[in-house]
């Protein structure tokens, strides 16, 4: 076993993910303490710098998502204090989070991913970007917040109306993609080895943020009962994203598969760098089918910042 450590958690912060985040930073903490390790429990506010520099850690556990702790702001301020922390750097947090500068950099190395362009909001009110159906999201939130699926008998008018709630009326700008119809996969990394394949199988409608996050909405199939070849380019594909971005700790990379499209119906909407680590999650239930404990799994992401140079 590691030697004990002084370990702040940082959860919360103002982020839409906030109550996921504090779930994830309090099954986290949870489990270092039972590892024995000292605990600091930081919700994180605009004094966290101050914070930190007082509790003096040996090593940041990161359990925030979304801005600003999955985008590159938290990363920077913790290298200029020169704090050791988990999961991946600021270069890949500013790249991941951008769902844009993701695909020009996953592309071009060869990894599947759906067209799109990014429009202008206010654009949407004098027609549609892409043929429909098709699939609007912010270009920098994660877990499917402020997802819109567009479609012909869709109920935000066509075009879509001005006084329709939706991402439009929230976000300036946001990412027009083409709907991808099919199956839900994911698939963790840890420790440069992809885990496993999941299933995402929602009770009604589509996986949002809701279903993702609400026990009894979503069933998990883990792992995805799904052809080998299919199972075998998930965790490729989840691999190769994980090395190009350079992300540290684990990361999830959430796919579309149009199963009457076999290999070629394969394509990667997103790598999550703050994966959620909350009892629904599914980093945790990958590693939980490989016999990795929850408090494995959080040592395990420990260990890794660890020996970061």
């Amino acid at each position: 076993m590691s030697a004990p450590l002084h370990i702040a958690v940082l959860m919360g912060g103002w982020s839409s993910e906030r109550e996921v985040s504090l779930m994830s930073g309090k099954g986290v903490a949870d489990a270092l303490e039972s590892r024995g390790h000292r605990v600091t429990r930081i919700d994180m506010g605009h004094d966290v710098a101050g914070r930190l520099a007082a509790a003096k850690p040996d090593i940041v556990f990161n359990a925030l998502h979304g801005t600003p702790g999955e985008d590159g702001s938290v990363q920077g301020m913790l290298d200029l204090m020169r704090l050791k922390y988990t999961h991946s750097g600021l270069a890949t947090s500013v790249i991941a989070i951008d769902k844009q500068l993701t695909k020009l950099l996953l592309v071009p190395a060869g990894i599947p991913m759906p067209g799109g362009r990014i429009v202008k909001s206010e654009t949407l009110y004098e027609g549609d970007p892409l043929p429909r159906p098709y699939v609007l999201k912010p270009v920098n939130e994660g877990s499917s917040v402020g997802v819109a699926i567009v479609t012909a008998e869709g109920n935000y008018g066509s075009p879509i109306g001005r006084d329709v709630a939706g991402p439009w009326s929230e976000f300036d700008e946001l990412l027009a993609e083409p709907y991808i119809r099919g199956r839900e996969l994911t698939t963790a990394v840890l420790g440069g080895q992809a885990l496993g394949v999941t299933e995402l199988k929602p009770k009604n409608g589509w996986y949002d943020f809701d279903a993702k996050y609400t026990d009894g909405l979503t069933e998990h199939v883990c792992p995805a009962q799904i052809p080998d070849d299919i199972a075998e380019a998930c965790k490729r594909i989840a691999l190769a994203a994980h090395r190009v971005l350079g992300c540290k700790g684990a990361s999830r990379s959430d796919f579309r598969w149009d199963d009457e499209r076999g290999i070629d119906g394969l394509f990667l909407l997103e790598v999550n760098t703050q994966p959620g680590m909350t009892p629904l999650s599914l980093v945790p239930e990958q590693a939980r089918h490989l016999g990795m404990s929850y408090a494995d799994l959080v040592q395990a992401i420990v260990d890794e910042a660890l020996a970061e140079p």
